[in-house]
């Protein structure tokens, strides 16, 4: 009697994973979507170059410095909650995105959004992990990794239908049906979970880190415009430097901190998070200055610009899907450090422009780049992962995609400096190439010299 009744209990509902990867999907298209639409942005809104780099930097800064402390947040007051809240944060923010009548309102409601993508980021997972168990829950985490990866390929594509067949503000107006679905669903099928007794919130550790990325990013940026020497570069690197330093000790005498710094003592942990944080300055940092030379320079409109720029996408999706099943035992090492090389080595193709060079120019380079991301950016939670403390697991999941949206915002703030230095387009982005190129050469070579193997497959 009891085995009949066995297939009824273990039907699963699978709303819970759908609301959660349409907010990840969500908030990783916003990364990128923005791309293809800054020439029309920054003409209609009249922004400068540096608030062209701050379109794209306010959301993956906002993102990179909260990430680690909304985990512990949802932890402490409720993920369920938390991503209901940061949902219909992310849904106000995008509709005064899409609303915004000048390039300050425009800004200041990227980092809103940033904000809520944070909140959103480190609850999707969570609510997988405490929603599936077994087969179902490895079933969930495959769906929400082809998530992200679709995300990244759609990006450039549907931010140019968006902007060239409708009209710019569409990519954030888009947001708002998706983030009521995802809140019905939400609602509708994910239970409340949080950590057992709750966890302290360590409110120092969040503060100076977050003084410290956003104090030496808006330096960084400044730099470009103003030169090193500038008041207006120099005391926003210093704050970051004090606020760095601040982090470090709250980290280290705190009871409950943020992040744990005994993790870097781990050579191969170390090592695995060089090549996170330089991973989106060699792959994607560059992509924001080539859509401006595709439209500004070779006038092609949005949509082809997104095309012109899929390859990428498409091939690192391509390569993710196929590796998993034809290289399961493929090593983090390996993996991470032969995608960074690739990545190295598409950004030195795509380097190769001329006067006379067209969109294709840039496809071999495209494809090269993107066979490398689908083999490092899957790697890269999983490794953090084996080489922490099994207590530590989430720590370092949440560590590995800060040091990566970090990375992403710090690549846009230093590569827009050789972007905005050079006099020719085209001799401008093969400087951006350039640096990205040497970047995931540099990357890969410290992972392989770094990482070793795993001291236990099972803890």
């Amino acid at each position: 009697m009891t085995s009949t009744r066995a297939p009824e209990r273990t039907t699963v509902s699978w709303s819970p994973l759908v609301a959660a990867s349409l907010g990840a999907f969500m908030l990783l298209v916003d990364v990128t979507i923005v791309m293809v639409a800054l020439p029309d942005i920054t003409g209609d809104l009249h922004m400068s170059f540096t608030g062209t780099q701050w379109l794209l930097d306010g959301y993956a800064l906002a993102l990179a410095a909260l990430l680690l402390a909304a985990g512990s947040f949802a932890d402490h007051v409720g993920r369920r909650k938390v991503y209901l809240g940061a949902l219909a944060v992310f849904a106000l923010a995008s509709l005064a995105c899409g609303l915004a009548p000048s390039g300050g309102v425009l800004l200041a409601a990227r980092v809103a959004q940033g904000v809520a993508a944070a909140a959103m980021m480190a609850t999707t997972l969570a609510l997988i992990s405490a929603t599936y168990h077994g087969r179902q829950r490895g079933i969930a985490f495959g769906v929400w990794g082809g998530v992200n990866g679709a995300a990244a390929a759609v990006a450039p594509v549907l931010g140019g239908l968006l902007t060239e067949h409708l009209h710019w503000r569409a990519i954030f107006l888009v947001n708002l049906p998706i983030s009521l679905a995802a809140a019905w669903l939400t609602l509708r099928g994910v239970e409340e979970s949080r950590l057992p007794g709750g966890a302290r919130l360590d409110r120092a550790g969040m503060a100076t880190f977050t003084v410290a990325a956003g104090a030496l990013t808006y330096g960084l940026i400044e730099a470009g415009g103003h030169g090193w020497t500038a008041a207006r570069t120099l005391v926003p690197l210093v704050t970051a430097a004090v606020a760095f330093a601040a982090f470090v000790v709250a980290e280290t005498r705190g009871d409950h901190p943020m992040l744990d710094l005994r993790l870097f003592a781990g050579r191969s942990f170390s090592g695995i998070m060089a090549g996170a944080g330089l991973l989106m300055p060699a792959a994607f940092a560059c992509l924001a200055f080539t859509s401006l030379w595709l439209q500004q320079d070779l006038r092609l409109g949005p949509v082809m610009a997104g095309l012109a720029l899929s390859p990428m996408a498409a091939t690192s999706l391509v390569t993710s899907v196929a590796a998993s099943r034809l290289l399961p035992g493929l090593s983090p090492r390996t993996a991470l450090g032969g995608g960074l090389l690739l990545i190295g080595a598409g950004a030195y193709l795509q380097g190769l422009l001329d006067a006379q060079s067209t969109w294709t120019a840039l496809a071999p380079g495209l494809v090269v780049t993107g066979i490398g991301v689908g083999l490092a950016i899957p790697s890269l939670s999983s490794a953090a992962m084996t080489y922490a403390p099994p207590q530590r697991a989430g720590m370092a999941a949440g560590t590995v995609n800060t040091v990566r949206q970090l990375g992403y915002a710090l690549g846009i703030a230093l590569l827009g400096i050789l972007y905005q230095d050079g006099a020719v387009p085209y001799l401008a982005l093969n400087d951006v190439y350039r640096a990205s190129a040497i970047t995931g050469v540099a990357a890969g070579l410290l992972v392989l010299a770094m990482v070793g193997r795993p001291a236990r497959t099972g803890s």
